[in-house]
């Protein structure tokens, strides 16, 4: 049985890091959204209180994704590539976001914490797929640590 729990993390090794990661930086992209909702609630429209949110999660997302998951070692210039193209997944998300957030809350009637919730969760498999096919996609036999 703990063979079996071995192989399954070593062949399964991205898809387990990535959710652990994707799950921090929910929770942290969640509470920095709750903090600025809580302090901002009445002065700052809750759509515009995404923008902040988001550029503080996806700059920790990128760095995390980077160092720990996909562990490209590129130079500045690439990097800098990665991290536009990073970016650009993520805006994505954050424009799926700016649809649906409204959506549920004005249309379907929930909570504007809980339907934020659900969008991070729909945008979380979109970005996986964005993420290892788009942002970090290089040839990886030249930058992947083994």
């Amino acid at each position: 049985m703990i063979n079996k729990i071995i192989h399954f993390t070593q062949t399964q090794r991205e898809k387990i890091l990535y959710l652990l990661i994707g799950g921090w930086n929910t929770l942290l992209g969640y509470g920095v959204y709750y903090l600025l909702y809580r302090t901002f609630k009445g002065k700052v429209h809750y759509v515009v209180l995404l923008i902040p949110a988001n550029i503080i999660a996806i700059t920790n997302a990128y760095l995390s994704y980077k160092i720990l998951l996909f562990r490209t070692k590129v130079g500045f210039k690439k990097s800098l590539l990665e991290y536009l193209r990073f970016y650009m997944v993520y805006g994505v998300s954050m424009l799926i976001n700016l649809i649906l957030l409204p959506f549920f809350v004005e249309i379907i009637g929930l909570p504007i914490l809980a339907a934020q919730a659900v969008v991070m969760f729909i945008t979380i498999i979109i970005s996986y797929t964005g993420h290892k096919y788009f942002s970090f996609k290089h040839n990886r036999n030249e930058i992947h640590q083994s």
